[in-house]
């Protein structure tokens, strides 16, 4: 009786996973550098390889956690506040993209080639074509994971949360596509480069890291599907299915604001 737990908080047990997770990010960042200087991207790829392996082994300890009755309403709602606190560091880390995006349209800086004053260029891309399309896939896809939500909490069936997260799992992916076709044409139909150009920087920079958003977040999404399949989430208990939903409708509302600033008001 005398070990006995009397509180709601969970006592985590030694872990190895901050500390790798520490050695895998240096080497992938460090071998980035090494990599920029011509010396392969060896050290990168087993840096990034180590940081995959500690993203698995970790929320795999967590849904094993979460399953055995560790995570309590107090520890549910440290993890909820702890997601929202990384959405937000996720916010500031697109708008430094916007910033600069609208710093160099509106006032861009003078850059001179001898006495002759040559302004930055910007290109217009028809908003109203390929990234209308994308633009209609990911809102369906938000209504998808809304939809397998609202049945997960309110009494809907299983088949429905596992069909809402399915449909938001294959438009992920559609729109996945799309945007390498986008990229695949810009970059050889127009003659478009990833440097060398201030618009250039910003476009891709942007819309590339919300395209890796929209990989993590297809992943998330998947895996929930797989833990509805399993029994994982009650209407009670389902921390990380809300996480995935709340990363999704982010990675939405990051994409609206991409679509009107730099496809329709771009120029």
């Amino acid at each position: 009786m005398a070990h006995e737990k009397n509180h709601d908080y969970h006592i985590l047990p030694p872990s190895i996973w901050p500390f790798l997770a520490s050695v895998g990010t240096f080497l992938m960042l460090f071998g980035a550098v090494l990599w920029m200087h011509g010396q392969g991207p060896w050290l990168t790829l087993m840096g990034f390889a180590a940081v995959l392996y500690v993203m698995y082994g970790w929320w795999a300890d967590m849904v094993a956690e979460a399953n055995g009755g560790d995570h309590t309403p107090v520890v549910r709602i440290g993890l909820r506040y702890g997601f929202i606190l990384f959405v937000i560091s996720e916010v500031m880390f697109f708008a430094a993209w916007f910033w600069s995006f609208f710093k160099h349209t509106m006032y861009p800086m003078q850059y001179y080639l001898g006495s002759e004053y040559v302004p930055p260029d910007f290109y217009q891309v028809n908003a109203f074509d390929l990234p209308l399309i994308n633009t209609l896939v990911l809102l369906l896809s938000g209504c998808a994971v809304t939809w397998a939500h609202h049945a997960l909490v309110h009494g809907g069936s299983r088949r429905e949360v596992e069909q809402g997260l399915l449909i938001g799992v294959i438009l992920g992916v559609i729109f996945l596509g799309l945007q390498s076709y986008e990229y695949y044409y810009l970059l050889v139909t127009r003659d478009w480069s990833f440097s060398g150009d201030v618009f250039f920087a910003n476009f891709f920079m942007a819309t590339g890291f919300h395209g890796v958003h929209v990989i993590i977040g297809t992943i998330f999404l998947a895996v929930c599907y797989f833990r509805v399949k399993a029994g994982h989430f009650t209407a009670e208990r389902h921390v990380g299915f809300e996480a995935a939903a709340w990363y999704w409708h982010f990675v939405d509302v990051v994409w609206l604001f991409l679509f009107f600033a730099v496809y329709i008001w771009g120029i």
